[in-house]
């Protein structure tokens, strides 16, 4: 039964694959909840740094930060485009790199032209294939995204714009809604918006005490206006994490349910096939028997 043997093994491949998809499930699960918990630790310290730089921006209004400039004029456009470094999470990647392709496209039609900074491998490869300007990079970040190693790559894209040779910076990333949904989102870094820092009336009286800056108001101002975007891009970072980490689960499931399934479908097809040969040579034997008789 050379078909019956074909069939085995690829049952058996199968199922050694149904093992790797489950354990893969498994571990996505384990990571999927610390990256959670690291999104989640991350919020507190950008909301405080918000506060207090926007306190501290009502508190000197005669000063005007170039990280809140629209006075730039050369028609580049930056973008800090944030993926993973590994596949096998469903649509994760090309979902925002598809968002990414379609604003680049929007700024290719307005006679302007595109840098990126590429936060993952997934992304680098990617912008390189399309024949994007990739200005700096940074890959392998691990399960756990440490700020000393975003700094570089963004401050590239952040000392352009302070420069004048970016007109804006758009940072783009996959935001974690829940477990089952992720989204992919392009929304404007710079020129910081006013709107931004806008404060509710319980922060105004929590963060509305006066300030003594050494060297200056301005230094001060600019500094928390670096960490602040920082801080925004580590955010983004941690959530894609999340993202990926709930994606591949889902992912890994369904290629374990698909996996399971398609065991039963072969199973079903090889007890056939078992049992067409038995009474193929059943029919033989009688037939022979017949042959014999007569």
């Amino acid at each position: 039964m050379a078909v019956g043997k074909e069939i085995r093994g690829k049952i058996k491949s199968v199922e050694n694959t149904k093992k790797i998809t489950k354990a893969m499930e498994m571990v996505a699960a384990s990571k999927m909840r610390k990256a959670q918990e690291r999104m989640r630790n991350a919020r507190p310290y950008s909301d405080k740094i918000r506060n207090i730089t926007a306190n501290l921006s009502q508190a000197n209004p005669e000063y005007h930060s170039p990280f809140m400039s629209t006075e730039h004029r050369t028609g580049v456009t930056g973008f800090v485009v944030v993926t993973t470094d590994k596949g096998l999470c469903g649509g994760l990647n090309t979902n925002v790199l598809r968002a990414v392709t379609g604003k680049m496209r929007e700024v290719q039609e307005a006679g302007g032209k595109s840098q990126a900074v590429a936060i993952g491998n997934k992304g680098f490869g990617f912008l390189n294939r399309v024949g994007a300007q990739v200005v700096s990079h940074v890959t392998q970040l691990g399960d756990t995204p440490q700020l000393d190693r975003l700094i570089g790559p963004v401050k590239v894209m952040l000392d352009a714009f302070v420069e004048g040779k970016v007109d804006a910076v758009y940072l783009c990333y996959t935001r974690f809604i829940n477990t089952m949904k992720q989204e992919p989102v392009v929304e404007q870094l710079l020129p910081l918006k006013a709107d931004s820092l806008a404060q509710t009336p319980a922060e105004k009286s929590a963060y509305g005490w006066d300030y003594l800056y050494e060297p200056d108001a301005a230094t001060v101002i600019d500094e928390l206006f670096k960490r602040y975007l920082e801080a925004l891009i580590y955010q983004a970072v941690a959530e894609n994490m999340a993202s990926e980490q709930s994606a591949r689960m889902v992912a890994m499931k369904a290629a374990t349910d698909n996996a399971g399934t398609l065991i039963g479908e072969l199973k079903l097809i090889y007890n056939k096939t078992r049992q067409a040969a038995i009474t193929k040579e059943l029919s033989e034997i009688v037939s022979g028997a017949a042959a014999i008789s007569g």
